[in-house]
């Protein structure tokens, strides 16, 4: 073991509290000693874990709020660049009708090539082969499996009917 007089030296300097350790500790104190730092140690991990969780969640939820401030002002300026749109074609000489009906078939096309995307992309998206196919495979094992008879502690294999309650 170390020496108790460096082992207050360094307390000293680190400014922590050291405990008196008897010389002649049994084991069971020794093994109680052991168990309560233990248990102290745990809670402290867990209490460090509790509170990076706390700001990881406080981090996310700031996060999440500022996404959803920015996704509503996006949508609320969707009308805005509508008219500005409008008016702005307006000006280059066309009737106020034809500007907001050349908007709205923009937006129209727009709409008809996200569609067209988004059909393609899911065309391709396929049933899990692999998965079915294990299950079936487990399926077929498991409908050929028949219970193994047990034998009577006598050696015969005939069974008694054993009564069972459903309680």
């Amino acid at each position: 073991m170390s020496d108790p007089d460096k082992q207050v030296a360094d307390a000293l300097k680190t400014g922590t509290a050291v405990e008196a350790v008897p010389a002649d500790r049994s084991l069971g104190q020794l093994v109680a000693a052991a168990t309560a730092e233990m248990s102290e140690l745990v809670h402290d991990e867990i209490a460090l874990a509790k509170a990076e969780l706390r700001q990881d969640v406080k981090k996310g939820a700031i996060g999440g709020a500022a996404g959803s401030v920015a996704g509503i002002m996006a949508l609320f300026s969707l009308p805005m660049f509508s008219f500005a749109a409008a008016y702005g074609i307006h000006n280059l000489g066309l009737g106020l009708a034809w500007s907001f009906l050349i908007v709205a078939g923009a937006f129209v096309v727009i709409a008809a090539l996200a569609g067209g995307i988004a059909a393609l992309v899911l065309k391709k998206i396929k049933p899990p082969k692999k998965s079915i196919a294990a299950a079936k495979d487990t399926a077929s094992v498991l409908q050929k499996a028949k219970p193994h008879p047990r034998e009577l502690a006598s050696g015969t294999s005939e069974s008694k009917s054993v009564a069972r309650s459903s309680a």
